[in-house]
């Protein structure tokens, strides 16, 4: 039984546009879709007016919210089985919940009220922090949302959760037809500079490694030898290219992603009960990429 791809539903925009990409996504993955709405109401049902005689106000809103995004997937991929579901908890409870037993967990970067301002929401950023299954926050605009740029972009980092992240980057660039791009930044620290012209040792230097960045760029290139080896021939119809940036993991990834369709990358876990830890740089994507941005926790 294939699990399903699972997407928050809360009636803001970017919640939309989170299940205007979760549609397209199991329409060309062919898996089944279900959509989670999850607020606390029966908190509330003391002090906000009721519908009907058992209904609150808030679930009558609830049902009206995931009944338009049912319709809303159901005429952008008719072809997808589509479930839904309704939980009066706190919703990154629920979205965890939802995350053990789904493929993919699909998310709005902003909601409703006071964190709707934020660069990224608080439950987004709980949920993409501790989740089991990968984790797609949709960012970016209309093309790359709608996977125009033909292009799905692979962080290429240290070796813990690469292997997941890779098999992902891959089978995503199967489903959308389209090219792979492994990028991998890499700088030469500081304090490893050639020796001073006038030192003995500079020339000698010179000699064994012509250009002084030259070992370092020789290290990042077997970095995406090593993340690329553990699909071994398994997708041949994919076309993979290779990119070498000399600069920040930041600031290369997020130049990718102004002209991606998707940009994944991996997460490795504390413990497994608690899902991956997101770094410094996974926060910096997930609040400035320009398009989607999927984190794959690492399963081994």
């Amino acid at each position: 039984m294939e699990l399903p791809l699972v997407v928050g539903v809360d009636g803001s925009e970017g919640g939309t546009r989170a299940v205007d990409w979760a549609a397209a996504e199991a329409g060309r993955s062919g898996l089944p879709l279900r959509l989670v709405h999850a607020s606390l109401w029966e908190h509330y049902e003391g002090v906000r007016p009721r519908l009907g005689a058992d209904r609150p106000a808030e679930q009558i809103r609830a049902e009206n919210l995931v009944a338009a995004a049912e319709e809303r997937a159901n005429l952008l991929a008719p072809e997808v089985k589509v479930s839904t579901a309704i939980e009066p908890e706190d919703p990154v409870t629920v979205l965890l919940r939802e995350a053990r037993e789904a493929t993919l967990l699909v998310l709005g970067p902003r909601g409703h009220g006071p964190v709707a301002g934020m660069l990224l929401g608080s439950v987004s950023l709980a949920v993409a922090a501790r989740a089991r299954c990968p984790v797609t926050v949709v960012r970016g605009e209309e093309p790359n949302r709608r996977a125009a740029r033909r292009r799905v972009v692979l962080g290429v980092g240290g070796p813990v959760g690469g292997a997941d992240a890779t098999r992902f980057a891959f089978r995503e660039a199967r489903w959308r037809d389209c090219e792979l791009v492994a990028v991998r930044a890499w700088r030469r620290p500081v304090h490893k500079n050639l020796p001073h012209p006038q030192d003995p040792r500079a020339d000698e230097g010179r000699t064994a490694h012509g250009d002084p960045a030259r070992e370092y760029r020789r290290q990042a290139d077997a970095s995406i030898d090593r993340a690329l080896a553990v699909v071994d021939g398994e997708f041949p119809d994919v076309v993979l290219r290779r990119r070498l940036v000399e600069g920040t993991a930041r600031r290369t990834l997020l130049d990718e992603t102004a002209s991606a369709d998707l940009l994944v990358v991996g997460a490795k876990r504390r413990h497994p009960a608690l899902g991956p830890r997101l770094s410094r740089l996974q926060h910096a994507l997930l609040h400035h990429a320009a398009c989607p941005v999927t984190v794959v926790p690492a399963t081994d």
